[in-house]
């Protein structure tokens, strides 16, 4: 039986591209990027590319870049680094309902560190209304935190508007960019964020991989100690094969973004109008029009999720209920819970996220097979 891969916003394939441009980094210039010898300057010198490369992509600086883990480590160094480089001005901190994890978990441990925490609510239709955080700053406001698009239900942010706000008051303001950079257009100056965070593996890089943005003057401490890489912003010996891997990835999407958003919002869009017509009693979640090009996102009566994505596997889909990060969560979605929907229709939901090899063979065979699989499980 085929498998149909139809969870990219979870994690993307590499590109066999992105693994010849890495291969070279284990084997003959495998150096460590601190060590004087050749090996360590021919690492240096590629981790230093792709700096450049990955800065240029989203209008930034290469000094401006911090190489990390991914984005869950560059949210919780943005929250932390942030919040106790600025210590003595304040302990407010803004942040959207719809936040990923990986800025909720740490906003809430500064909560209990004595931190005032601020939760802007969306619409029904997941969008944030840049004037609600206009009127929840205050002078004590350290942060204000937003996702770029929600990697549930891939409703796009107004960021630029949000940014400005920041800007004119003064506050560093963070971006997580995770679903967007490599698919969406993003520019830092555009978006006027201070902060950015990114992972390779959402672009069809390396798994492990990411990287923080970082606007020159930001207050930021250092979040790992022990050495002086990344300008003594993050202490570890460098994932020199990683950053070539990211850069690589990142600029073949950049050169494909406009092929890639057109078919996917193609794909995206008969999902979206056939599947309601094709069920009954199915909602579908999400902005009509202000959303990623490769996200689908359902709820449907009657229908237990997990039971729902079983199902699906076992007739050759991979997909998913939302974060793949808390797949295991017995609790709806706040993000669902966010939007509006009762318990019932968030534990019933379903995310179709495309990716590049997917093809219009496979939206032929889900529009087939998912109503059948539906049916089977409201008996």
């Amino acid at each position: 039986m085929d498998r149909i891969y139809l969870d990219n916003a979870a994690t993307t394939p590499v590109d066999p591209r992105v693994i010849k441009a890495m291969e070279a980094y284990f084997f003959g210039s495998f150096g460590n990027a601190s060590s004087p010898h050749r090996f360590g300057q021919e690492a240096l010198k590629a981790l230093e590319d792709a700096r450049q490369t990955i800065a240029a992509s989203i209008a930034a600086k290469p000094s401006e870049i911090i190489f990390n883990s991914g984005a869950t480590e560059g949210n919780n160094h943005a929250l932390f680094g942030v919040a106790r480089a600025q210590k003595d001005k304040g302990k407010h901190i803004i942040i959207s309902s719809i936040e990923h994890h990986s800025v909720l978990e740490p906003a809430e441990c500064l909560g209990r560190d004595g931190y005032r925490l601020t939760y802007i609510g969306v619409d029904a239709e997941g969008r944030l209304d840049p004037q609600r955080i206009k009127e929840a700053l205050s002078k004590d406001t350290v942060l204000i935190a937003v996702i770029h698009a929600s990697n549930e239900i891939g409703t796009l942010q107004p960021v630029a508007e949000i940014g400005k706000i920041a800007r004119a008051a003064g506050v560093p303001f963070l971006v997580d960019a995770t679903q967007t950079v490599g698919h969406e257009p993003v520019n830092v100056k555009v978006l006027n964020a201070d902060l950015l965070s990114f992972s390779a593996h959402k672009f069809y890089g390396p798994k492990g991989m990411g990287a923080l943005y970082v606007r020159e003057k930001t207050p930021l401490s250092p979040y790992l100690y022990g050495g002086d890489q990344e300008r003594s912003r993050r202490a570890s010996t460098q994932n020199v094969a990683g950053a070539v891997g990211m850069a690589e990835a990142l600029q073949i999407c950049i050169g494909q973004m406009d092929e890639e958003r057109s078919s996917q919002t193609a794909m995206r869009d008969r999902l979206l109008t056939q599947l309601p017509s094709l069920i009954d009693g199915v909602k579908v979640n999400g902005h009509p029009l202000q959303r990623l090009a490769n996200n689908a996102h359902f709820s449907f009566e009657g229908v237990d999720g997990e039971a729902l994505l079983m199902s699906l596997d076992m007739a050759g889909f991979a997909a998913s209920m939302g974060s793949a990060c808390t797949s295991g969560a017995m609790e709806a979605s706040h993000v669902l819970r966010s939007i509006g929907l009762p318990d019932e229709l968030a534990f019933g939901s379903l995310r179709i996220s495309l990716g590049r090899f997917n093809k219009e063979s496979d939206i032929e065979y889900l529009l087939e097979k998912l109503p059948e699989i539906i049916r089977s499980l409201r008996i």
